[in-house]
């Protein structure tokens, strides 16, 4: 004897007792729905790390964020020229640190130890040093 298919409430037709298809599509929406609350979840977090920083990082590629974060916890146990950190010309006090390529962290010079003051892109960096 021969199986018969069967007509499933959805209107899908198939042989089992339940339609695999739609439980297949259910599976697939609620994982979907579960990636955009951890996506959610992980922006959220990002977010509220920059209430931990020192100085504002907000606005600032996410690789920059991260590597300035290292330098500034590193900061206090080595010397600023392990960095590739230098002394500006007009403002010996002022101390500027490469963060990539493209952005710089300025330091102010205590004595015994730095302050950052802001992470700031290669271009604003010419610009805000007199004497280029």
């Amino acid at each position: 004897m021969a199986k018969r298919k069967r007509a499933f409430p959805c209107g899908h037709k198939g042989y089992g007792k339940t339609c695999h298809r739609c439980t297949q599509e259910r599976q697939a929406q609620d994982h979907q729905v579960l990636a955009i609350a951890e996506k959610r979840n992980k922006k959220l977090e990002w977010e509220a790390s920059f209430a931990q920083d020192v100085i504002d990082l907000r606005g600032l590629p996410d690789y920059v964020v991260v590597k300035a974060r290292s330098i500034i916890a590193t900061i206090t146990h080595k010397n600023y020229r392990e960095f590739g950190g230098k002394r500006l010309r007009h403002n010996r006090f002022i101390i500027s640190i490469p963060v990539t390529r493209n952005y710089r962290m300025l330091c102010e010079d205590c004595g015994t130890f730095l302050i950052p003051q802001k992470v700031i892109s290669h271009e604003a960096y010419n610009v805000c040093k007199p004497g280029s």
